[in-house]
């Protein structure tokens, strides 16, 4: 970020009063009284400069200390040089698709194939791909009046996976991948007992033609729920995260792994290769590595049942994948030459208590009160993640959505007022006031820490912000607060809202606005981070080129708070359609050599409005 500051009009405040004249007319000289300037930073979030930016104020230094006075402020000539929204990089809504489908989750995981021009959008309500003309997308940003119903992007075709597959059992799509002409697409499948993803996935391979034509190769078959699907850098491997999620009533429990299918100049194995995670189960060879921060907690569960993979991350040099473990607020690291687990390391708690990391804890005060709760902690607990390299290292960034396991036959989830608090915590009062932490989501697995049967400490689900880690899990960077003060500062009353209604604040008590959706992109020699915010919706920028110095670029937006809808499952009230994107779960960064416009790209599925947005970026 740049700020112009007008280095005149300081100058001008800055001069000091001549000495006076020989009291010829009636005045005695003496110095006169200097004027004094006096500017402050103003942090991202303020109530003046959304942004951040300085406060330039101006006095006469009458105590003729040299310092300008909270007393000597003349508070009429005081002003705001606000950091100007974008500068630096400008997402302008070029493209926009709308399925009609609200709340069916009809846009998830997106992305775009270079040589058709076409974008491919996993979508779970038809359990079908959807393929989207992109060659015919708007030159210049639409304006604000058309952004929010703009559809100018068609629809081609969809991909019927699982026909193709024809195989038994199969479910919906969770995920796809493309990489040069082959596209691979991770499709869920039932057991043999009736239960709806607890059976071995596959993932199902096309070859697509420069006209997007998908032609079905073979499926292979990988382990249960594959949730994400991922290809190395140099496309001669696809990674699998299978989360391997119970069922409801928790009586089964599939372990959870990572698929490795090699892929020799195009030609895709038959065969997977599997890595799992019970050397780390109890009294197995590697059950004392495993840190005592990782959240194990299914019931009657190993370690390599309760380990859930979420999602994967390649490195620059395709040696190493690093793979979110959500529910367990860990990542595990995979060495790709030996097919091996090099590590799992704990992503560990952060204090609510710092000033810096202050949340809204209640959606019953009716207000904006960010406040710090000591004794209060958040799991980072990511969903997406993404990596790069800076000097030759490689760091790590996530999406510090957070999740809990709710199920009928298992819930670890509660409210902060449900607990049975140490009398000596600090917030032994706050945890009965609704206005303050007694709505908090947390959860009742963890806090115990001397074991006598109360909660020594208050673990809630995410950080409400995304992070930096180095690749030996230490942590180099994290948003803090940021996207709770930079929301509430731009939407008022409308931050920590739903993606489902119109309602402010009325997600304050869980997430927060819920980060999960992830990309990186190079743009020039900049690294920026693009990070979806799925409750409040649209997307932070941050330019992450140095992982030890990075800045708010800014917060992008295309949804009206105005409109009345409510959309619960399919009962859908109100006019959604006309309150633009909501939910936004998946992006895809696309280069400026593979764009059609010329120009680097970022698309979004956006979930809960069934849409897929297109924006331009430029320096």
């Amino acid at each position: 970020m740049r700020m112009t500051v007008i280095a005149s009009f300081i100058a001008g405040l800055t001069l000091t009063a001549c000495s006076g004249d020989d009291g010829k007319n009636g005045v005695d000289g003496q110095n006169g009284v200097a004027s004094l300037v006096k500017v402050t930073a103003l942090k991202i979030g303020d109530p003046q400069c959304a942004l951040g930016g300085q406060m330039i104020q101006t006095g006469l230094d009458s105590n003729i200390s040299g310092v300008l006075d909270e007393s000597e402020v003349d508070t009429a000539q005081t002003q705001y040089l606000c950091t100007s929204s974008g500068i630096g990089l400008h997402a302008n809504l070029v493209g926009r698709f709308e399925s009609g489908d609200f709340g069916q989750s009809a846009a998830e995981i997106v992305d775009f194939h270079a040589a058709s021009k076409q974008i491919f959008v996993v979508n779970a309500n038809s359990g079908m791909v959807d393929i989207l003309d992109a060659s015919n997308l708007a030159t210049s940003s639409i304006v604000d009046a058309d952004r929010l119903q703009l559809n100018n992007v068609a629809k081609l075709r969809s991909l019927d996976v699982a026909k193709d597959v024809n195989q038994t059992l199969l479910g919906g799509v969770n995920s796809l991948a493309i990489y040069d002409n082959l596209l691979a697409v991770a499709v869920e499948r039932a057991d043999t007992l009736g239960n709806s993803k607890q059976g071995n996935g596959v993932i199902a391979f096309y070859l697509l033609n420069d006209t997007g034509t998908a032609v079905y190769q073979h499926a292979v078959e990988v382990g249960a729920l594959p949730d994400n699907v991922v290809f190395t850098h140099d496309g001669k491997r696809v990674i699998v995260a299978n989360e391997g999620e119970p069922n409801d009533d928790y009586s089964v429990d599939p372990q959870g792994s990572i698929a490795v299918i090699a892929v020799d100049d195009g030609v895709v194995a038959k065969t997977a290769s599997f890595i799992d995670f019970s050397a780390f189960n109890v009294g197995a060879s590697r059950a004392e590595a495993l840190s005592p921060l990782i959240k194990i907690n299914g019931p009657g569960a190993t370690v390599a049942q309760d380990i859930e993979p979420e999602y994967i991350a390649v490195s620059s040099d395709n040696k190493q994948a690093f793979v979110s473990l959500q529910e367990n607020n860990a990542i595990a690291v995979i060495n790709l030459d030996s097919l091996t687990i090099d590590s799992i390391f704990p992503l560990g708690l952060k204090d609510f208590g710092q000033a810096h990391n202050a949340i809204d804890a209640s959606d019953k005060d009716d207000r904006v009160n960010l406040q710090t709760y000591d004794g209060v902690y958040g799991m980072y607990q990511p969903d997406t993640i993404a990596s790069y390299s800076w000097h030759g290292a490689e760091f790590v960034v996530t999406a510090n959505e957070g999740d809990s396991r709710d199920y009928k036959g298992f819930s670890e989830e509660a409210r902060a007022e449900d607990l049975v608090l140490d009398p000596n915590h600090p917030q032994f009062a706050a945890v009965k006031d609704k206005t303050q932490l007694a709505r908090l989501k947390v959860t009742t697995s963890m806090g115990d820490e001397d074991g006598d049967g109360d909660h020594d400490k208050i673990l809630a689900y995410g950080g409400r912000s995304f992070s930096i880690w180095d690749q030996n899990g230490q942590q180099v960077f994290d948003s803090g607060s940021d996207f709770a003060r930079i929301t509430s500062a731009v939407l008022a009353d409308n931050f920590n809202n739903s993606n489902e209604q119109n309602k402010g604040d009325s997600r304050s008590d869980d997430k927060g606005a819920e980060p999960e959706a992830l990309a990186i992109g190079r743009i020039g020699d900049k690294y920026y981070a693009f990070i979806g915010l799925e409750r409040t919706s649209g997307f932070m920028i941050y330019d992450v080129t140095n992982p030890f110095a990075v800045q708010f670029v800014d917060y992008v937006i295309n949804r009206n708070f105005e409109v009345d809808f409510d959309i619960d499952g399919n009962d859908i009230s109100g006019t959604p359609e006309l309150a633009g994107d909501l939910g936004p779960e998946g992006m895809k960064f696309v280069s400026a050599a593979s764009s059609p416009t010329g120009q680097p790209l970022l698309i979004i599925g956006n979930e809960v409005s069934g849409t897929t947005s297109v924006y331009q970026l430029a320096l």
